[in-house]
């Protein structure tokens, strides 16, 4: 078959499509990834097709990140800006299933809007791909929401009370923002769609849901036509540690790693600032992670290694401890680590994601607003020290290493496509 894998966002959302179309390619499909420009060179690498679309979403977008990492409205700020360039989105990603002879399926990750629209209008194969379980917004979950954040809390009420605030909720988001979606449907010769970001979006045939069933079993409310395949790992690793980083490591302890991924880490705030005070009050090595254009740095320090990047499939396994944001790609890579976690969620699925790590027992969550560095000190003093934290993470580590995502949903798409 020939596919083409439409995604959009950070590393976080490209790298588990890069595994996906590796292990196709590597059953003998021809497998090719359309988003934004910014990721032409990463994707190229890997020996996957590329195909550019608009908008170019790129994390170095400063301003656009900003926006984006607020944490009550970063999601619409992100559904507004993808949406501005819907039209043109569609056209790209029908010169890319025409491409070599045309698709014969299309996979389309959460912010791929105008997927679904193509594959209805040209009768195309399609499936839907899911990288957190916040994303079904499920009446049988503690969903926390970035606009709401304490609507989590009226899952007490039951399904049926807590599913009616959720569909309220879910409707008027849906009247606020799609117009642009009902006007190129409408524009096609389409009928309008009740709800294109939530209960219409999912293809009739497969759902992909790409993270670990430690993070969000199946529920009743999930569309039938869902596999949970696991987490799915790329993290170039082929790749050594950049020999600084192998350097600093190699002089002393396990380290506490701090890390914002790698959207986040061009709006840190004083999180690198309040990190390195946080880990000389504690006592503890530290490697941070800073990205390419790093701001706001910390004094110069002897326990303190600063690195624009390293790779988390090499780097987390040696530390004692991994301080995050919650990107559902960094969680993935931590607990496959068997590390416990400090994690500063910003915006997005990021809270939904520390709330269900927590109950893990691997994790402490600090907001965002409250990152200082004796809060911090003292979670890490917790975990560094608590013997249940490491226990219970490496059991945690013990099972998501067995996850094979990529391969599970391979299996699952030659299962209903092939």
């Amino acid at each position: 078959m020939r596919i083409v894998l439409a995604t959009f966002g950070s590393l976080g959302d490209i790298h588990p499509v890069i595994a996906l179309g590796l292990a196709l390619q590597a059953r003998g499909h021809h497998a090719a990834i359309v988003t934004s420009e910014y990721h032409r060179e990463r994707i190229l690498a890997t020996g996957l097709g590329f195909y550019p679309a608009a908008p170019d979403l790129r994390p170095d977008d400063e301003a656009l990140i900003r926006a984006a990492m607020d944490e009550r409205r970063g999601p619409e700020e992100v559904v507004g800006y993808m949406l501005r360039s819907l039209r043109q989105t569609y056209a790209d990603y029908e010169r890319a299933i025409d491409a070599d002879g045309g698709a014969d399926l299309l996979i389309t990750n959460d912010l791929a809007y105008a997927g679904p629209i193509l594959a209805e209008k040209r009768g195309l194969r399609w499936a839907s791909q899911v990288l957190s379980p916040l994303l079904f917004l499920s009446s049988y979950d503690e969903s926390v929401l970035p606009p709401a954040p304490w609507l989590w809390r009226l899952k007490v009420l039951g399904p049926r009370i807590y599913g009616a605030i959720l569909g309220a909720g879910k409707h008027a988001a849906a009247r606020k923002l799609s117009q642009p979606i009902s006007d190129l449907r409408r524009s096609l010769g389409l009928e309008a769609v009740r709800d294109p970001f939530f209960d219409d979006k999912y293809s009739p045939d497969l759902v992909l849901a790409m993270f670990s069933r430690l993070l969000g079993e199946p529920r009743p409310d999930w569309p039938p036509q869902t596999v949970v395949t696991g987490f799915a790992f790329y993290d170039g690793q082929e790749l050594a540690l950049p020999r600084e980083v192998e350097a600093f490591l190699e002089a002393g302890a396990p380290p506490i790693v701090f890390t914002l991924g790698s959207a986040a880490v061009f709006d840190p705030g004083e999180f690198f600032i309040e990190s390195a005070r946080a880990a000389i009050l504690a006592g503890r090595r530290a490697v941070m992670l800073v990205g390419p254009s790093a701001s706001r740095l910390p004094p110069s320090h002897p326990d303190v290694g600063v690195f624009p990047y390293a790779p988390y499939s090499q780097l987390f396994p040696r530390a004692d401890v991994i301080v995050h944001q919650g990107g559902s790609g960094t969680i993935g890579q931590a607990m496959r680590a068997g590390r416990p976690m400090v994690i500063v969620p910003h915006a997005h699925d990021q809270p939904d994601n520390a709330l269900r790590v927590r109950k893990l027992g691997i994790s402490e969550t600090i907001r965002r607003g409250e990152y200082r560095a004796e809060r911090v000190a003292a979670a890490l003093e917790r975990l560094a020290d608590s013997a249940d934290a490491h226990t219970r993470a490496a059991e945690v580590g013990v099972l998501v290493s067995r996850e094979d995502g990529a391969r599970v949903a391979a299996d699952a798409i030659e299962r209903v496509f092939r």
